[in-house]
């Protein structure tokens, strides 16, 4: 890429970009899901249209990730985040899952933008949830610049954006940690591969 600036937006192009066509398609392709049942701690939290003012701030946020991740991670990020989607995906296909979505007949702007998602996402494509899974490589990245107030602000904010997830019904408990589980998992192998490739090329030339 001709400028840095280029350079993180390709990335960010290549690593969400993917994330999406593997999450539409395999939305398409995928049998009916197994419906999950709430845990006790999802059945504690209420439901509440309104969270989907924080719920929305995750478009925010991996943006955000791309810019800020310094630029000698940001293509382990895109790697990290295609890995990521190439593995959610996969348990998509061969196990299937939704849920019971809560019925919102409210009137206010919150319950609009509400039905408006609902209209656009998938009812299926529970477990594991990508957009925890997509957040947790977004704070990594940033983490590796070394700024602990900015790295503690991106935590909280992303840790409020799971809480609301759960608010608004987008997913169970189980998939938001298995979403993080699954993120933890791809980035560190595509670290593990990266501090391999460079050990195997210089065993070929010696």
């Amino acid at each position: 890429m001709n400028t840095p600036m280029m350079f993180r937006l390709w990335h960010m192009l290549l690593g969400w970009g993917s994330v999406g066509l593997i999450y539409t398609l395999t939305d398409h392709l995928q049998s009916t899901g197994q419906v999950m049942t709430p845990s006790p701690l999802d059945r504690m939290i209420a439901f509440t249209p309104h969270a989907i003012w924080l719920y929305l701030s995750f478009f925010v946020v991996v943006p955000l990730g791309y810019l800020m991740t310094p630029l000698d991670r940001v293509r382990w990020l895109s790697r990290a985040m295609r890995l990521t989607a190439l593995g959610a995906g996969t348990v998509y296909l061969l196990w299937p899952t939704t849920m019971v979505y809560p019925v919102d007949e409210g009137t206010t702007l919150s319950s609009t933008l509400l039905a408006a998602l609902t209209y656009v996402d998938s009812t299926q494509n529970c477990l594991p949830s990508l957009h925890m899974a997509l957040m947790v490589l977004a704070v990594w990245g940033i983490s590796a610049a070394r700024r602990s107030v900015r790295t503690a602000v991106f935590i909280v904010w992303v840790a409020a954006i799971a809480y609301s997830i759960l608010q608004l019904r987008r997913h169970l408990f189980i998939d938001v940690v298995s979403g993080a589980v699954l993120a933890l998992v791809a980035g560190m192998l595509v670290d593990a591969l990266g501090r391999s490739r460079p050990v195997a090329l210089k065993g070929n030339m010696q």
